[in-house]
């Protein structure tokens, strides 16, 4: 188990680091509809991350068995989405803005102080759940798990690892906000932080993880 909590581990904190959906759940905590709307972008969040980790695992049932096809399926994915992932850094890098360039971010996020509940409940589903970038993580940290061969109560726990601290950065604003009056300014901070160097964080955590994930797909395909 403790070899399989390493594995995700990085996935984990790539998820957590993503720089849009931090922005997105500080500009929901910075409306009218903060107290009903955050909770619900936060708990999208949370289970599109669950449903996913669950879905792969189930399908990766044997992945444990290295002789196995799903073995080795899951290997040459973890591969191609480490060069996929070693790409698009090389992508972020390029497309950075100049300095004192104002960085362009989704036009959606113009329409946040709009949203209702619902609206940011699936928010929350779209952004961890069925983003590329969060599919293909969560996806390497499901299969590290099903690779593992663990019981059912060592797998959701695992699950639970990741899901923790995969949503610490979207949580965690929210129940600062609710529990600290004085919350609007670091949370400001932090918003414009990210904004700011929304590209360069991109790069270095896919290039870590594409170089991650490209060693893991070669070492088990090697075996």
């Amino acid at each position: 188990m403790g070899q399989a909590i390493g594995d995700l581990l990085p996935s984990a904190i790539g998820v957590a680091l993503s720089p849009v959906p931090i922005i997105a759940v500080i500009l929901m905590l910075g409306t009218p509809q903060a107290r009903s709307n955050g909770p619900a972008f936060a708990l999208g969040w949370v289970i599109g991350l669950i449903v996913v980790s669950v879905i792969v695992i189930l399908l990766a049932s044997d992945a444990d068995d290295a002789d196995s096809g799903t073995s080795t399926a899951v290997d040459v994915i973890k591969l191609l989405i480490g060069v996929l992932f070693l790409l698009m850094a090389v992508k972020q890098w390029q497309a950075r803005p100049k300095p004192g360039v104002e960085p362009e971010m989704p036009k959606w996020m113009g329409a946040i102080d709009r949203f209702t509940a619902g609206k940011s409940f699936g928010l929350g589903i779209l952004l961890s759940g069925v983003n590329p970038k969060n599919l293909a993580l969560t996806f390497a940290a499901a299969a590290s798990i099903a690779r593992a061969g663990l019981s059912g109560g060592e797998s959701a726990i695992a699950v639970a690892i990741f899901v923790i601290i995969g949503s610490l950065t979207v949580v965690g604003p929210v129940l600062y906000y609710l529990f600290v009056p004085s919350s609007a300014g670091l949370l400001g901070e932090i918003k414009q932080f990210m904004s700011a160097h929304n590209a360069v964080i991109m790069f270095v955590i896919l290039l870590v993880l594409g170089g991650k994930l490209l060693g893991n797909g070669i070492a088990g395909l090697s075996d």
